[in-house]
């Protein structure tokens, strides 16, 4: 597939989703809202993707937990794979399962030499469940965690290059990691492997209550920030296949696509007028 610009998929769009004349528009869905036996929302599916190209994107594997993937979650995941033949699938470097309980939030992981092995263990796992590789997914930052034995950049190249699995790289993770943990966005970017890089998330994010942290939050358009560094990552690298995520205060398809169309101009290498 020729590196194109994206939607994260919204129920509410799906009509206008089929009937938008773009011809290389692809959507992406979260896995788990389709682990399901039947019903509507997999009929919905099978008609978006009879005529879009779709991606899978995993948030609830626990890839760095302590424990191998849930079999049930696993096979789940399989005929989602086998059944809608997705050109992408992707999940989290992150945890959130413990003791047989799940939480609602993708929780972050000492980058230290356990877990870099298991999660390359889990990530193998996976690939060897569903027959292909996957992707994995930067987390976002809020606070500075102890003991790591790893860079970000290298602990993610590491895991790529044990595994065989690609980056997908969200620049506004970076930007939320930047300003919350006060590295430097341009230098983190710098330092993925290109070769690495198989797909590019961009998103909105807001400020927390007292105005310090910022929030991954998906609820607000995509950033002069963001945007600016997925033109210089885009200069750097080539074009690859990147999704606009919305997710909160999800505004009309007419608007999300004015966003995918700026990020498609880039990709092939037009001028992009701001949205």
């Amino acid at each position: 597939m020729t590196p194109a610009a994206g939607l994260g998929f919204k129920p509410q769009h799906f009509q206008e989703a089929l009937a938008w004349p773009a011809a290389d528009l692809w959507f992406e869905v979260h896995a788990e809202n389709y682990m399901v036996d039947g019903g509507p929302r997999l009929a919905m599916l099978e008609a978006l993707r009879s005529e879009r190209p779709l991606s899978l994107h995993g948030v609830g594997m626990s890839l760095a937990g302590t424990t191998d993937p849930d079999p049930d979650h696993l096979a789940a995941l399989k005929r989602l794979v086998d059944r809608f033949e997705p050109f992408a699938v992707s999940e989290h470097v992150a945890w959130s399962r413990l003791d047989g309980r799940c939480f609602p939030d993708l929780l972050p992981v000492p980058r230290t030499n356990e877990a870099l092995s298991r999660l390359a263990a889990n990530i193998g796992r996976v690939q060897d469940a569903i027959g292909r590789p996957i992707m994995i997914e930067n987390p976002t930052h809020y606070l500075a965690l102890r003991d790591h034995e790893w860079s970000e950049t290298s602990f993610l190249s590491e895991l790529a290059r044990r595994t065989g699995c690609g980056l997908l790289i969200d620049v506004n993770n970076v930007v939320v990691g930047a300003h919350n943990l006060g590295f430097d966005a341009v230098e983190w970017l710098g330092a993925i492997p290109p070769h690495a890089i198989g797909e590019i998330h961009l998103a909105g994010h807001s400020l927390d209550a007292e105005g310090t942290l910022l929030i991954d939050s998906h609820d607000e358009p995509v950033s002069d920030r963001v945007w600016e560094l997925f033109d210089g990552l885009i200069d750097r690298i080539g074009p690859r296949p990147t999704l606009i995520e919305r997710d909160g205060n999800v505004p009309p398809f007419a608007t999300l696509m004015a966003e995918r169309d700026r990020a498609q101009a880039k990709l092939r290498g037009e001028f992009a007028v701001a949205a």
